[in-house]
């Protein structure tokens, strides 16, 4: 152990009194903290210059409008740009801006194309198309250059993304507040829809038989059609001959009105002659019974009896055969008086047939019965006298009753005939019309059929969907109070503007601030500085004792030990102390800071040292790929999920791991529990390699003089 003392003290005796020596180690005590330093300066705010960063800014936007409001988003963007200091935004034409950048003037140039509002403005449309920004950078210039114009372009993007929605989305929301408004003017109306929905989806079924109804319907009256169409000839034919009966009847009718005219006086003149006659009889027979009959003179008497008679009968007769004539060719009511008239004709033309069968009796009895003469005269008498008095009754009827009621009788049917003949003049004029009608009616009919057949047909389809609109509806009255609705779509379309062109906002909370990039890359930074101290001392102090007569390995390499642990405990502290005082770098605990920065020099100088202590050169080339693997896998720059598979796989193994994290404990505010466990973890890892060098430094140096010998005698290495 004294040995051990005595190497350290001898040291600090040679640097203090060799001021070359003190020079040396001076410098070598600062010049790590300049390393820290200036990387740490440099990086204190680097995106806070960006506005020294040319981009050109190209505007060939036309505009465009969404709704009837113009928007022209290039030019809005352009204006905002100009009073953006972000970066330094140069406003030019596309070839100029083109030629610059590849001069490297810009560092990135952005171009709006033409059609650029006009795309957005298609947000309103079936197929909205988006927007492009064409983004041109030169990579060339720098490596980090486009990372910070990348986030520029970012900014504008989001920038124009804000605005056109808070454009759009107030041309929305007026539409949805005029909407509201609406819906809420009809809201009688949409209760009467669901109501009629609801009282469709009841109906359904009835109406389903309604259809098949109309169907069996159609197919009936098609049935009817068919047959009236078939019936319409005969029914002309009827009407023709109805026509032309009609016609036969009113000519028959004048005739008979003519003839009765004719006969009317004669039989007046007839009657008048047969009641003449009976008189002429009656008075006869009254004469002879007055008178003395002779007897003798009786064929004489019954021949002139016999004349009278015949020539009486033979004018009833014909007076029957007119009124027959006029029976035949009457058919109304006064057939009936007609009738009775004849009937009293025959009863008379019997009577006197009676009469003159009587007179021939007295002929045949005038021989043998001349007693009953005179009774039989009386009896003629009797005869004569009632046919003279039916006569007259006769002539009386015909007078008042007959010829009246015949004439009446044909004026009726006369009337009656052209009744009909108008009557069935219309039903012929309008036999055309009705064959017309059915002919429409037939076609109508055919396509209400087609028709009700595609009803019907579609039915499921509709049944389906009213039941489905039903039930949505049901659903949207279960989900959704319409009220509620109207409510939401009524609102005030400037306040919705301005909430879509922020929708949300960014409330940062810092659980460990770190006020800017200089101070979170310090730990960074530090514990770099402290191990290229460490490569600095070993690359011109010696590791080992000139003159090691006597001295054990362990000895040696304790001695030296100490030496390097001191220098790099001094670089430590002005590397620590620089970047609190000199730097005013932002650290939560500066002591721990410091405290921190001597723990991890120690076990770093630990390392170096034993490394080039027991392998020599071998030893410096390690430290160096430790250094090299250190800073691109401790996670120091970038996050360790970020960096490639096999960084990732050795970071658990790099001290750098846990002095980074240990000095960030410090900077931004310690969690003990990370904090001890990365001390104990460095802390372990130096005491693994002292242990190592006081256990293996004279086993080990024995195979390494060899090589060390060798690598001299080429001239090259010291």
């Amino acid at each position: 152990m004294k040995n051990t003392w005595n190497i350290y003290s001898g040291d600090l005796k040679n640097i203090t009194r060799n001021w070359v020596a003190a020079i040396l180690i001076g410098g070598l005590i600062i010049l790590p903290s300049l390393y820290a330093w200036f990387n740490i300066k440099a990086s204190w705010d680097p995106y806070g210059q960006t506005d020294q960063i040319p981009i050109g800014i190209v505007n060939e936007d036309t505009g465009s409008e969404v709704r009837g409001n113009e928007i022209d988003v290039g030019a809005d963007l352009v204006d905002t740009l100009k009073g953006s200091d972000a970066m330094d935004w140069q406003f030019t034409h596309r070839e100029a801006a083109m030629d610059k950048l590849k001069h490297g003037d810009y560092f990135a140039v952005i171009v709006i194309p033409d059609d650029f509002s006009a795309k957005l403005a298609t947000v309103v449309n079936d197929n909205p198309e988006k927007s492009n920004v064409e983004y041109y950078v030169n990579e060339k210039i720098n490596a980090i250059s486009p990372k910070i114009t990348d986030k520029g372009v970012s900014t504008i993007v989001e920038e124009i993304s804000s605005k056109f929605i808070s454009t759009v989305n107030g041309v929305i929301f007026e539409m949805f507040n005029d909407i509201g408004v609406e819906l809420n003017k009809n809201l009688p109306d949409i209760k009467k829809f669901e109501d009629y929905v609801f009282t469709m989806e009841e109906k359904l079924p009835k109406i389903h038989d309604l259809l098949e109804n109309g169907v069996k319907d159609t197919d009936d009256i098609q049935a009817m059609i068919d047959r009236a169409q078939k019936t319409i000839p005969k029914a002309e034919q009827a009407t023709a001959n109805g026509l032309s009966t009609v016609n036969d009847t009113v000519e028959l009718l004048s005739k008979a009105q003519s003839r009765l005219n004719e006969l009317a006086p004669k039989v007046k003149q007839d009657l008048k002659k047969a009641q003449g006659t009976a008189d002429d009889i009656h008075q006869l027979l009254q004469d002879v019974q007055n008178l003395d009959i002779d007897f003798s003179k009786g064929k004489q008497l019954q021949g002139a009896i016999n004349n009278s008679l015949s020539d009486t009968i033979s004018r009833i007769e014909g007076i029957e055969k007119k009124l027959q004539y006029l029976q035949n060719r009457n058919q109304g009511n006064g057939n009936m008086v007609i009738a009775a008239a004849i009937e009293r004709l025959e009863a008379l033309r019997a009577a006197l047939g009676e009469m003159k069968e009587n007179g021939n009796r007295i002929t045949s009895f005038i021989a043998n019965k001349e007693q009953e003469v005179d009774s039989i005269i009386a009896d003629l008498k009797e005869l004569s006298g009632n046919t003279a008095n039916r006569i007259g009754e006769l002539l009386k009827d015909y007078n008042e009753t007959i010829a009246p009621e015949v004439k009446q009788t044909i004026d009726q049917a006369q009337g009656t005939l052209a009744n009909a003949k108008d009557i069935l003049g219309g039903i012929q004029a309008t036999i055309p019309e009705v064959k017309q009608v059915l002919a429409n009616t037939e076609n109508h009919i055919g396509q209400g059929q087609k028709l009700l057949h595609s009803v019907l047909g579609e039915y499921p389809y509709v049944h389906d969907k009213v039941n489905q609109l039903a039930a949505r509806i049901r659903a949207i009255q279960d989900e959704t109070d319409i009220n509620k609705m109207i409510e939401l779509l009524k609102n005030n379309p400037e306040a919705e503007r301005g909430f879509f062109s922020e929708p949300v906002q960014l409330h940062k909370n810092e659980i460990f601030p770190i006020p800017n990039y200089g101070s979170g890359m310090t730990p960074f930074y530090t514990v770099l500085a402290i191990w290229v101290g460490g490569l600095l001392l070993i690359s011109l102090l010696a590791t080992d004792v000139h003159h090691a007569e006597g001295l054990t390995g362990r000895e040696r390499y304790a001695g030296k030990l100490l030496t390097f642990l001191t220098i790099g405990l001094l670089q430590t502290l002005i590397v620590t102390l620089g970047d609190l005082f000199l730097l005013d770098t932002y650290t939560v605990h500066p002591v721990w800071f410091v405290v921190f920065g001597l723990l991890i020099s120690m076990v770093f100088m630990v390392m170096i040292y034993t490394l080039v202590s027991l392998f020599g050169d071998v030893g410096k080339a390690g430290v160096i790929v430790l250094l090299v693997l250190q800073i691109a896998g401790a996670g120091g720059t970038y996050p360790v999920v970020l960096l490639p598979a096999f960084f990732q796989v050795i970071n658990p193994f790099l001290p750098f791991t846990y002095a980074i994290d240990l000095m960030r404990e410090a900077v931004g505010g310690i969690i003990w529990k990370a904090a001890i466990q990365d001390i104990i973890v460095l802390t372990c890892i130096g005491l693994g390699f002292l242990l190592f060098g006081l256990l293996f430094k004279n086993v080990v140096n024995k195979h390494t003089e060899k090589l060390m010998k060798k690598s001299r005698e080429a001239g090259l290495f010291h």
